[in-house]
């Protein structure tokens, strides 16, 4: 859970209309594990929150099992995003479900005028069965390759419904044009909540079917002494560790207790008074997470082994 005192983290959900926002939305409600989220879209029709998931519904805020909450900001974002940092009790993240024909880094940018929020990265949902000739359309291919431009983490929705080949054939093309962003396989919207939110990287998880749990790999740095923390981030970032995310603690070369977090291929170092163990959650898949490189790595920053 995040302290009173540290800034929410906050993370933009994108992507055009039909490419499985909103069915995200709903599965990270339902696999929220006890991490109160936060919910924000322009209008309540816009996001079709599964029934059984909603205990009340007000005016301006959808009471959701599990204590997330739905509040519907209309053209004043500034002033939703202030309203759910005063709730009690606190959320731990908010989710910005942005409009299909949204640029969600123009929201990311607004979050940087505000205190008391971290923009934890964006997330765009694309067709994998569509995305490349949209993005090739003459109406909706400039949004949609801005949407893709935007993105930390790109998860590639409804695989389901291609086959090996023109999947492969779509992520390579993400590869060459977009490969700024870490690339998620997903079907029917599922994928590990821990991929999308840092309100759940390093959480114990039960493996199933509906949470694919058994597909994630994790390892843990633990520094030994001060390191370069923005090298160390950096390197993190860097495509050759297989990471899509980290989290976590490592003193500075000067002392200093430091926050680095790293969402795809972006990393942000930050100063930080939470009195945590030193240790960096480091997130990937079965098979592309290398443990031996990050060791490696830590051990040429710290003289760590």
């Amino acid at each position: 859970m995040t302290s009173a005192n540290a800034p929410l983290p906050v993370t933009v959900i994108g992507g055009y209309l039909g490419s499985g926002k909103t069915t995200l939305v709903n599965h990270l409600l339902r696999h929220a594990d006890g991490v109160r989220l936060a919910i924000l879209v322009n209008e309540f029709g816009e996001l079709a929150i599964d029934e059984d998931l909603i205990e009340a519904e007000g005016d301006d805020i959808i009471s959701i099992a599990g204590g997330c909450v739905c509040c519907s900001f209309g053209s004043d974002l500034t002033a939703a995003l202030m309203d759910m940092a005063k709730l009690v009790p606190r959320p731990d993240h908010i989710l910005i479900e942005s409009s299909g024909v949204a640029i969600p880094g123009a929201i990311v940018a607004s979050l940087g005028l505000m205190s008391g929020f971290s923009a934890d990265g964006i997330v765009v949902l694309a067709d994998c069965e569509t995305v490349q000739a949209h993005a090739r359309d003459e109406y909706m291919g400039d949004t949609i390759t801005r949407q893709l431009a935007d993105a930390d983490i790109i998860v590639l929705n409804k695989a389901d419904l291609v086959d090996g080949a023109d999947f492969a054939r779509t992520r390579e093309w993400l590869a060459a044009d977009y490969g700024q962003a870490r690339v998620v396989r997903a079907s029917h919207g599922i994928v590990p909540p821990e991929t999308v939110l840092e309100s759940f990287l390093g959480r114990s998880h039960s493996a199933g079917p509906h949470h694919e749990a058994a597909n994630l790999d994790m390892h843990t740095l633990r520094p030994k002494g001060p390191v370069d923390v923005g090298a160390l981030a950096k390197a993190l970032a860097e495509d050759q560790a297989g990471i899509i995310r980290a989290k976590g603690f490592a003193r500075s070369l000067s002392g200093e207790k430091t926050l680095i977090q790293v969402v795809g291929r972006r990393w942000t170092i930050s100063a930080t008074s939470e009195d945590h163990a030193d240790g960096i959650v480091c997130l990937g898949f079965k098979g592309a997470l290398h443990h031996h490189q990050l060791q490696d790595l830590l051990a040429g920053l710290t003289g760590a082994n």
